[in-house]
């Protein structure tokens, strides 16, 4: 009895044994089996990386596309830009053409006038802008002494439009008639008790030009 006992306990121990090494073995086969199915799954999820990778492209395709199509736009807005440019030359000619010649002016000048220019801007003031013909009777009646030397100016200067220009000095107006301050002669006067007083003789430069008069 006792030696059926020992064979028993054995034999107990030995299926122990083998059911353990076969857990064993079915743990090692399942383990196996998620390491190939990882394996398996890696190139799965690469597929993503690859789709971007078209998608990348693809928008790079689409950038490249849209780049040329802004420099086709830019190129025709340039050349329709030059090809204006250089119509509005030949507009801006045929309105020169058009436009009327701008009138003659006679100028005259009489520098270092012995007056005062605030005296002598007087009876400038008055003549501007007048007919010659009213310039000269207004000038030959006025008592100022600034008269004499403008009126002399003024008669310069309708000759030189008749021998320069062409033109008729008797149909002119005074466009315009500037004085300015010449050089100041300095000089100094005597005064009692041995003293001398400043004096100051200005002179003027005197500008006339003339324009012939719109019918």
């Amino acid at each position: 009895m006792a030696d059926d006992k020992k064979t028993t306990k054995k034999a107990d121990g030995a299926k122990a044994k083998g059911e353990k090494a076969e857990a064993k073995k079915a743990a090692k086969k399942d383990n196996a089996k998620a390491a190939k199915g990882a394996k398996t799954a890696g190139p799965a999820k690469k597929e993503p990386k690859a789709k971007k990778e078209a998608k990348g492209k693809a928008s790079k395709a689409k950038a490249k596309e849209t780049k040329k199509a802004a420099a086709k736009k830019e190129s025709k807005t340039s050349a329709k830009k030059a090809s204006k440019a250089k119509k509005e030359p030949a507009k801006s000619s045929k309105k020169a053409a058009k436009a009327p010649a701008a009138p003659p002016v006679v100028k005259a000048s009489a520098r270092y006038v012995r007056i005062a220019p605030r005296k002598a801007r007087l009876i400038a003031d008055q003549v501007r802008g007048m007919h010659i013909e009213s310039a000269r009777a207004l000038l030959q009646f006025s008592p100022r002494g600034a008269a004499h030397p403008i009126h002399k100016l003024i008669n310069s200067a309708a000759a030189n439009a008749e021998n320069n220009h062409d033109l008729i000095g008797d149909e002119m107006r005074i466009a315009s008639i500037t004085v300015d301050e010449g050089p100041t002669l300095r000089r100094f006067r005597p005064r009692a008790m041995g003293r001398a007083t400043p004096i100051n003789k200005r002179t003027s430069h005197i500008r006339v030009a003339l324009t012939p008069v719109e019918d």
